[in-house]
């Protein structure tokens, strides 16, 4: 099944298309350094550098494609931005939607940030959205799914708009339930990359950490603000937070090496007690010398990078790659649903999923 992708980045959706069995024969990105890591993996796709306004008509000359995906730029949109829908990025969605149109791929995968799909302030963003693609000719769902739902030890919501040709069985909420798995744990994904520095963890991010004067607490030792910047302290025992693509200075995700690599106690977690309990904070610069930011590696296997994967770009760069991408895993798990149903062929659409369709099925897994 041919495949063309949007947005493209340093290609982590690309990674999971590709592993569905997608050949993904065009692509567009417009910043410099992801098209460079974006070619060093993906040298079989033609790929376009430069703003889709510019090769939005080269693209659309590909013709029998099965389907475009893409995450246009969610800054617009994102809670940890200005949420503006005036930002010129907020418009890039429907650029993704003039692809389609001219293309008539038989599907299509669209992913942002979760604002998007749920809060009532962008409710007619989606509906200009989803009106267009159905007058397209696509049955169009809304899924919110959460990578750690599907085998990613990392907490991260997103929202997908999926859309089929009309004919052809909608992407339902089941349609993910088979590929449901546990996540496994940060100490499970770490650990064997083995010390920053060494062979297979060879970056070491930089970024000193220091502690907060006026600490902000809350329930978790692992949320609220212990250490100044937005970098949060990361449990081994659990799954990342929702990694940034702000990464590589103080919010980068801070690791306790001696909790992580000893099975010693956690430092933030009896720091966290310490404050509970109205002691005083501890001076900034008292900080252990095993507490230190998450590496490029270890950001990369927790979007679940290959191993072999290759970045290009400064330090900078590459964790803005990283941290902008779809999980590969999550991104392979929305491209098997579709795949799914495009195999299945055209078919005669039972009344319960005619149903679900007509209402814009939004669903939230679980």
């Amino acid at each position: 099944m041919k495949a063309i992708s949007l947005f493209s980045g340093a290609g982590g959706m690309d990674v999971g298309f590709k592993n569905a069995g997608f050949t993904i024969v065009a692509a567009n990105e417009m910043d410099k350094q992801a098209c460079n890591t974006f070619h060093e993996n993906h040298p079989e796709t033609e790929l376009f550098e430069g703003s889709i306004d510019d090769y939005g008509s080269k693209l659309c000359k590909f013709t029998d494609i099965d389907i475009v995906f893409g995450g246009p730029p969610c800054q617009g949109f994102s809670v940890a931005g200005k949420m503006d829908l005036n930002d010129p990025r907020s418009k890039l969605i429907f650029n993704f939607c003039s692809i389609v149109e001219t293309i008539e791929p038989k599907a299509f995968v669209m992913e942002n940030v979760k604002a998007l799909g749920s809060l009532r302030k962008f409710e007619n963003v989606r509906s200009e959205l989803v009106s267009r693609l159905q007058k397209a000719g696509y049955s169009v769902t809304i899924h919110i799914l959460n990578a750690k739902d599907f085998g990613v030890p990392q907490s991260r919501e997103r929202v997908f708009f999926i859309g089929v040709k009309n004919g052809f069985q909608p992407i339902l909420a089941s349609s993910f339930n088979r590929y449901k798995k546990a996540a496994p744990t940060l100490r499970e994904v770490l650990a064997p990359l083995g010390m920053p520095g060494t062979k297979r963890n060879k970056h070491i991010c930089k970024a000193k950490i220091t502690l907060a004067v006026k600490p902000v607490l809350r329930k978790s030792p692992y949320a609220g603000m212990l250490f100044n910047g937005q970098g949060r302290p990361l449990n081994p025992d659990g799954w990342a937070t929702t990694l940034p693509a702000s990464m590589g200075g103080n919010r980068t995700p801070i690791i306790d090496n001696n909790h992580l690599y000893y099975g010693g106690d956690s430092w933030v977690e009896q720091y966290h007690q310490h404050l509970i309990k109205g002691e005083k904070p501890q001076g900034m610069h008292n900080v252990p010398t095993y507490l230190r930011r998450l590496t490029i590696s270890e950001a990369a296997i927790i979007q679940t990078f290959p191993h072999t994967y290759k970045f290009i770009g400064s330090t900078s760069k590459i964790y803005s790659q990283i941290g902008n991408a779809v999980p590969c895993d999550l991104a392979n798990v929305v491209a098997k649903c579709v795949q799914n149903s495009l195999v299945g062929g055209v078919t005669t659409l039972n009344v319960a999923a005619k149903s679900e369709n007509l209402k814009l099925q939004f669903t939230e897994n679980k």
